[in-house]
């Protein structure tokens, strides 16, 4: 069973999120938002499907300065974009969420995965970002594994049902390896602190958290 226990209590306004990519390069992200998040509007997709030179003159003529929102999501790829949109979302009092990318003005985790807890990013930061279970064991098998936040792209939920019914150390490497087949980073992207790829990264934090409910059970 994968639930999403982190819902939003009753009354509370949805956080409203605003999306920017080019060639649909968030619509997993899009995705996975929309089925596995609660109390979440995406209230508008700006989608470049322009080809773009190496350098871009005046990248704001080619995005949209009047969208309001709670949380602007970036999945970009062109660096100028990035950053005019890191200065526009500043000006705004916006926070930018940028993952994989490095432009000063946003929040860049290395993956989807990989974002920390925060305030500024309402009902988006309470259940999308660095993976958290509550697990329980029957007869030294994994009987439920309840996904309390998880990745934007939704791997977290879908690999949840594969690891019921296996040993805490048959779940360890086959959580890593389910979400590594379904992560949508780009797998020549690597920490240089680390030396681990976005895909390595992603699968040490859903074992990481994996540990962690299993930890909390002794």
């Amino acid at each position: 069973m994968n639930t999403n226990s982190t819902i939003p209590r009753p009354g509370t306004a949805p956080t409203r999120i605003v999306v920017f990519q080019q060639h649909g390069s968030g619509e997993e992200k899009i995705a996975g938002i929309r089925q596995f998040g609660h109390g979440i509007t995406i209230t508008q997709v700006v989608d470049i499907t322009a080809n773009l030179p190496a350098f871009i003159d005046e990248p704001l003529t080619l995005l949209p300065t009047d969208f309001t929102a709670d949380v602007v999501l970036s999945f970009l790829k062109h660096a100028d974009l990035v950053d005019a949109l890191a200065i526009l979302c500043s000006e705004k009092a916006i926070p930018l969420v940028a993952s994989g990318q490095k432009v000063a003005n946003a929040i860049t985790p290395f993956t989807c995965c990989g974002l920390g807890h925060t305030d500024r990013l309402g009902a988006y930061g309470e259940q999308f970002g660095v993976p958290e279970f509550r697990v329980t064991l029957a007869a030294g098998r994994i009987t439920r594994l309840e996904v309390r936040r998880g990745a934007s792209c939704g791997a977290t939920w879908l690999v949840a049902p594969k690891i019921v019914g296996l040993t805490p150390d048959e779940a360890q490497s086959a959580i890593a390896r389910e979400v590594q087949y379904l992560c949508k980073a780009d797998p020549s992207n690597f920490d240089p602190i680390t030396g681990k790829s976005a895909l390595h990264h992603a699968g040490h934090v859903h074992i990481k958290a994996l540990n962690k409910a299993l930890a909390g059970l002794k």
